[in-house]
């Protein structure tokens, strides 16, 4: 196993980690439906789901009796 010559300390561990962060999703919105989303996701409107401004599953249709 690999062993440190010496302890790194607190403060120099985290100044290290200083730039590791998440970033923020990149929101777009859908020019046919105007629903905000994801890049690269399908999002759900009124039942059905898109992708990239096209219909991937249509919205079940209500059962009258």
């Amino acid at each position: 196993m690999a062993h440190p010559k010496s302890r790194i300390s607190k403060q120099r561990k985290r100044k290290r980690r200083t730039h590791k962060k998440a970033t923020p999703a990149t929101i777009a919105i859908c020019k046919n439906t105007g629903e905000a989303h994801q890049f690269h996701r399908a999002y759900e409107h009124e039942g059905a789901m898109y992708y990239k401004g096209r219909v991937l599953i249509e919205a079940p249709e209500e059962i009258e009796d």
